[in-house]
């Protein structure tokens, strides 16, 4: 394929407007980001473990490490800022996890060893 810049967008279409995008990020308190980051690792790891509706087809158990291992991380660093309140249901999530990737595993970790463990300390099933 030869590619023409007459197949190029118009010209009209908007650019970002990175100062709007900017000014609201700035109105976001941290508590909030740190939660919906923490969220977002969250739902990542399910689909990577399995426990998506499509289950196997998304299911990588090595992805899944690095997202449940970043997420102890950063409930580990961030708990603190956050108030209990929002780090208590995080952790129990991440436990869930944490417990659904030993499951998981054909070859399980030894205790300690496991996604994120080095953060929390051990899981046991």
């Amino acid at each position: 394929m030869v590619w023409d810049m007459s197949d190029t967008p118009a010209e009209s279409a908007e650019a970002p407007d990175f100062d709007a995008m900017t000014r609201d990020i700035a109105e976001v308190p941290a508590v909030e980001v740190i939660v919906t980051v923490a969220v977002n690792l969250m739902s990542a790891a399910a689909v990577k473990l399995g426990l998506s509706e499509e289950g196997e087809k998304y299911k990588d158990l090595d992805e899944a490490r690095k997202l449940i291992t970043a997420l102890a991380g950063l409930l580990d660093a961030g708990a603190t800022e956050i108030s209990s309140f929002h780090a208590a249901p995080l952790r129990d999530g991440l436990k869930s996890l944490q417990l659904a990737f030993r499951e998981a595993s054909i070859v399980p970790d030894e205790p300690g060893q496991g996604p994120g463990e080095k953060y929390t300390g051990p899981v046991y099933s």
